[in-house]
């Protein structure tokens, strides 16, 4: 099942966001009745997803995707990690800005909490940060934890994944590389209304099948700008969460992020966007996340 979260237009107002399914090629949304939102079904398990399918079938609410506006699938998250899984990023990115790569990455899947408050859904304007003149994109998708756990196997790992989607962590890389050199992770180079876009929908663990066979792909403006496939992720889901939940519970709705795949961001081509663009993320099996980027005074 691919899961929404969408509003709609009534008279001037929109009414309260609200959980429904992409179905028909992603050109129909259609509600789920006896449910409050998406969090509510993942917290819910199987047997929730079972009472949605049944819902589904029954629904007598069916809307054209153009009439509703999607929200990200969860929108705000419960918590979010993003790690860095793809090792050709890692080598290229830090060959972009003269470095090598730190050996305590081959150690150890590391990551970063992304704020729950600044995520966005699909064709939502990013406002340009007012500090940056270098903002990225990157490339990645990501899993929603199901069941929650603590000290988790990574051979059990899979058992506590609900489903997927696409994430875009768009990034003010001058100010990151400042921030970097404190030792403590991005802040304000990550950290800015709308930085963490996510959808169009949240794929079930069921449809998408095998993770590590995804095909993905960035456009900016129409153009291609780089293309990975998520069977090269050095660190796989299993390894993040079998890592995170050390000595730590991991929740229902909780995000990890896959980190960007190689050649998936400016950074690593020293291209970065300009005010105006509009960046699309294409996986396969989930759909595309289109966002633009806009600066202050510029018309929509």
């Amino acid at each position: 099942m691919k899961l929404v979260t969408f509003t709609i237009a009534a008279g001037r107002e929109a009414r309260a966001p609200a959980p429904g399914a992409l179905v028909e090629g992603g050109t129909q949304v259609v509600a789920l009745p006896g449910f409050s939102s998406v969090l509510e079904i993942v917290e819910g398990g199987q047997n929730a997803l079972d009472r949605a399918h049944e819902a589904l079938k029954h629904s007598p609410v069916v809307l054209n995707r153009r009439n509703v506006t999607l929200l990200a699938p969860i929108p705000h998250p419960p918590q979010m990690r993003d790690f860095l899984c793809f090792e050709k990023h890692l080598v290229q990115a830090f060959r972009a800005i003269g470095k090598n790569p730190p050996q305590t990455w081959y150690e150890r899947p590391v990551f970063y909490h992304p704020s729950r408050f600044s995520v966005c859904g699909p064709d939502a304007e990013v406002p340009w940060p007012a500090y940056t003149e270098r903002l990225d994109f990157e490339l990645e998708f990501g899993c929603y934890i199901g069941r929650p756990g603590k000290d988790i196997p990574k051979a059990r790992a899979r058992e506590h994944i609900f489903g997927y989607t696409i994430f875009n962590d768009f990034s003010a890389r001058d100010e990151q590389t400042k921030e970097m050199a404190g030792q403590l992770g991005p802040g304000k180079g990550k950290d800015f209304d709308n930085a963490n876009a996510m959808g169009p929908c949240l794929v079930t663990a069921d449809e998408i099948g095998d993770p590590y066979r995804l095909e993905m792909a960035v456009r900016v403006n129409g153009e291609e700008w780089g293309r990975g496939n998520s069977r090269d992720m050095h660190w796989k889901f299993e390894d993040c969460i079998a890592h995170a939940s050390r000595s730590e519970t991991l929740h229902s709705g909780e995000f990890f992020g896959s980190g960007t795949v190689g050649n998936g961001c400016g950074l690593e081509q020293m291209r970065f966007l300009k005010p105006g663009d509009t960046v699309e993320l294409e996986v396969e099996g989930i759909g595309i996340l289109r966002n633009k980027v806009v600066r202050a005074g510029m018309q929509a």
